[in-house]
């Protein structure tokens, strides 16, 4: 009894030892300080690009983590996991302060840095740093015009797992600052061809389904998060044709007639696509080379 109870204590011991570990290293992290040079970016005012950055803004999902009215949205709410709300964009109460710059806004954006410097918590970043310079200006353009909403949201903040998936796998995005050259500077003409245009595109999924598009477990998320799909021919889609990927993108329903879930497929986005940004995403998939299920 006496063993028993000496190795239980052990291993109490050492579970206590690993999470204090964790903490430490993840803090350590979460706190770095980025300076990052920002580039200007020019910010157009007319009602043409206003518009234009609305679109954008909602086919890159940022409707999906700051709410429709851009007043801010619970993103993952689960304790062992994190608890992440995409802030209130707007000018309101428990909005972005009235000093808050265009530099700010790239920043966040391009780099996935706060204003102090530190990282952004579950920002995709590094998705958005592939955004031409066009398209941020646009975007900046018309989150500085949508009409003010008074919200308060809570502060962000990591879990136990997500901390976890922080320090022991280096590839999670949960922290695009990490994974951006934050040297590049934005590209300044739109993609030429209709494939580097699905490409283009396409980099709006990789945070869930990977650099792949083969799907799998997504890094960081709550454990009931069920793994993203296979994009690729080597996965069910292999037998979809183009009206099929067309209608999940619209309505959420797949061939055999399932509704995806847009808290866990956010094709809500994709609803505001234009037929030809669509047939350039499914070129472009249909180009990508074929793998098994779950390699990212």
């Amino acid at each position: 009894m006496k063993l028993l109870i000496r190795l239980l204590l052990a291993i109490v011991v050492l579970i206590a030892a690993a999470a204090a570990t964790i903490y430490a290293l993840s803090e350590q992290r979460l706190n770095k300080h980025y300076d990052v040079a920002v580039e200007r970016i020019p910010i157009p005012t007319d009602t043409a690009a206003i518009e234009r950055g609305g679109h954008v803004a909602k086919i890159r999902g940022c409707r999906e983590c700051h709410g429709d009215d851009l007043g801010g949205a619970t993103v993952v709410e689960d304790p062992k996991a994190g608890m992440i709300y995409g802030v209130n964009l707007t000018r309101g109460r428990g909005g972005l302060p009235e000093d808050f710059s265009d530099a700010d806004f790239v920043r966040a954006i391009r780099h996935g840095v706060a204003r102090n410097g530190r990282p952004l918590l579950l920002m995709p970043s590094a998705e958005f740093h592939a955004l031409t310079e066009q398209d941020v200006g646009d975007v900046i353009a018309y989150v500085k015009n949508v009409p003010p909403v008074d919200r308060q949201v809570p502060p962000s903040r990591f879990g136990p797992i997500m901390r976890a998936v922080l320090v022991l796998d280096r590839n999670a995005e949960l922290l695009s600052a990490e994974h951006i050259d934050h040297a590049a500077k934005a590209a300044t003409t739109a993609p030429a061809t209709e494939m580097d245009q699905g490409r283009y595109l396409a980099v709006s999924c990789t945070f869930c389904h990977g650099d792949g598009f083969s799907g799998g477990t997504i890094p960081g998320v709550p454990p009931d998060f069920p793994p993203a799909k296979n994009l690729t021919t080597g996965g069910e889609m292999k037998s979809w044709s183009e009206e099929d990927f067309a209608k999940l993108l619209r309505t959420g329903l797949t061939p055999d007639g399932r509704k995806l879930d847009p808290k866990y497929m956010p094709w809500t986005a994709f609803k505001a696509a234009t037929d030809p940004e669509i047939h350039a995403l499914w070129t472009y998939l249909r180009s990508v080379p074929a793998k098994p299920d779950g390699q990212r």
